[in-house]
């Protein structure tokens, strides 16, 4: 499976996507430049647009890098079917690109969190998921200050009867409730997906739940998901 992850200045947690996606066998990945453009997305199985501060965050969160010229690519690369994955800053680009439905408010608190959390599988339906169980719960750590997703009534009625949540803040045990929500995500929202199901975006870090020395594993298996679906 050929994986290309999208360095846009500022990135910063490129590296570690990249090392977490090259650590599994089955995985060729590479760098992709913002700058650049189509001809770099030719043959990719998924594109990951990784954690940072893309362009300092300096207008809103993703606002910038929305208009790097790759993501013109990244748009056709979806129409087309193509996995897309964007993690925490890359869920914001992929918002801000309209990609996504919804939007990023800062965290309730007004700070930046940076912290592990449990994160409930809502959908086992999907190429990032399709390896868990449903209502899997997995320990995933969280870094951001804009992490509070929010969309008008009608959007969150659609993408909850549409099945588009794919992860939810919870507890240890599974149970979903506002208290265990870090940010003030409505509904308790981690993640979800596009109506076609191949552009997921979630805010907790996998790449960063990758190998038992950094505390957890969980993050592995939605990398592992798409090799799964990939090779059905």
């Amino acid at each position: 499976m050929r994986v290309g992850v999208i360095i846009f200045p500022g990135s910063n947690c490129d590296r570690d996507t990249y090392w977490a996606l090259d650590s599994i066998e089955e995985v060729e990945v590479s760098y992709l430049w913002h700058q650049d453009c189509n001809s770099q997305l030719v043959g990719m199985d998924m594109v990951v647009l990784p954690g940072g501060f893309s362009y300092g965050d300096y207008l809103r969160t993703g606002a910038f890098a929305r208009f790097s010229p790759i993501m013109e690519a990244v748009s056709e690369f979806s129409s087309q079917g193509g996995l897309i994955m964007g993690i925490c800053n890359g869920f914001q680009i992929l918002l801000e690109a309209g990609l996504l439905p919804g939007a990023m408010l800062p965290n309730r608190s007004l700070r930046f969190i940076c912290d592990w959390v449990n994160i409930r599988v809502e959908n086992i339906d999907l190429p990032f998921t399709g390896r868990l169980n449903p209502h899997t719960v997995l320990k995933i750590p969280i870094a951001h200050f804009e992490g509070n997703y929010f969309a008008d009534d009608d959007t969150i009625s659609h993408i909850e009867s549409n099945n588009q949540v794919v992860f939810r803040y919870c507890s240890l045990d599974g149970d979903i409730d506002e208290k265990y929500n870090p940010n003030g995500s409505v509904n308790n929202i981690a993640g979800i997906v596009n109506d076609a199901g191949n552009v997921l975006g979630m805010m907790p870090h996998p790449e960063r739940a990758s190998d038992k020395i950094l505390g957890s594993e969980d993050g592995r298996e939605i990398f592992r998901s798409v090799i799964k679906w990939m090779n059905r």
